[in-house]
């Protein structure tokens, strides 16, 4: 029997060693897709309002206390946070209002990229609001009708004078949307479409909070105020408040200027096509994932009048309507949730 010389075993082992740190570097170069997701945060977007935050920890808290995977939240735009889904750096999006951005949602889906996997809700609405006391008044708190003819976006010409822009003189203002937001050009329009930029100014608040304390300022105040609102949020399950009639939803008006009413479409909840591979059971969880406005105003009502943030709306949720979640997980999952709710 030979032996190897010391040559030939030193040369062995160098092979072997090499072997072993391709093998090592190969494994950590695999795509993000075939690692352990459990290790690596499911990502979230967050594009600025109150009730896709309260989704999300909702979402959050079961994934994390159900299942066992981490998660995270991006924060930014709602074109930023579209494009993120899309490239694979959000994996989840809770809230797509398809109505707004209509042609690129179907783009997306068209794509490959992204898939729909429920509906959050699909009964809510949105246009321009005054609150109901502008209209009719309100006698236990002394405020007397200040248009009682005002029923219509267009009815807003003859209101210039009641809704006063401080920093315009002879205009009246009209609260939009934060920049942002994929809204806001829809709502510039409208107001150009009715004649109304030649009376108003079309005034963009700085943020979501912004926008909500500018209404919520002037409701508290009993102040005439008209500007952009939209439901589920905690103020339309607070306060009163009167959509403007607009001309009832026709698809080549609203293509050609959006001279109607917005058109009635499924808050959609959407992830990356890379989710359902890399957590199925996740992917299934927010497959039956589905709420209402009416339980998303009561959250976000107990959120504002609680002052609490979105992650102790999420948990006084799941307390108070397992009977809404408990079906969309398991039953191990259901267990550990209400083990962490104690």
């Amino acid at each position: 029997m030979k032996f190897l010389s010391g040559k030939w075993l030193k040369k062995g082992a160098f092979i072997f060693m090499s072997v072993l740190l391709i093998l090592s570097l190969a494994a950590c170069a695999a795509p993000p897709e075939t690692k352990e997701g459990k290790d690596r945060p499911i990502v979230f977007a967050d594009p600025g309002w109150d009730s896709i935050r309260f989704h999300n920890s909702v979402a959050q808290t079961i994934i994390e206390r159900g299942y066992g995977y981490k998660t995270d939240v991006i924060p930014g735009s709602t074109p930023n946070t579209l494009t993120g889904l899309e490239q694979g750096d959000i994996q989840v999006l809770m809230e797509v209002w398809t109505g707004n951005i209509k042609e690129q949602w179907e783009k997306m889906l068209d794509s490959g990229n992204v898939i729909k996997v429920s509906t959050n809700f699909d009964d809510n609405r949105q246009g321009f609001y005054v609150p109901t006391y502008v209209i009719k008044g309100d006698k236990e708190r002394g405020i007397k009708p200040m248009a009682p003819d005002l029923e219509s976006v267009q009815d807003l010409a003859r209101y210039k004078d009641l809704f006063k822009d401080p920093e315009t003189p002879g205009k009246g203002r009209i609260v939009g949307s934060p920049s942002g937001w994929a809204v806001d050009k829809i709502l510039e329009e409208k107001v150009k479409t009715y004649g109304l930029d030649k009376e108003f100014t079309y005034f963009r608040p700085g943020s979501d909070a912004a926008l909500s304390s500018s209404l919520t300022k002037a409701y508290k105040n009993g102040d005439p105020w008209v500007g952009y609102y939209w439901e589920p949020t905690w103020i339309m399950g607070q306060y009163d408040m009167t959509l403007l009639k607009e001309p009832d939803y026709d698809k080549k008006k609203w293509e050609e200027g959006y001279g109607t009413e917005f058109p009635v479409e499924p808050v959609e909840v959407a992830v990356h096509k890379s989710l359902p591979d890399r957590a199925p059971e996740v992917n299934d969880f927010l497959k039956k994932y589905q709420t209402s406005t009416e339980l998303t105003n009561e959250a976000l009502a107990y959120m504002q009048k609680n002052k609490a943030d979105a992650d102790q709306t999420a948990q006084w949720f799941l307390k108070e309507h397992e009977e809404v979640w408990t079906p969309w997980v398991s039953e191990d999952a259901a267990k550990k949730v209400k083990e962490f709710l104690k």
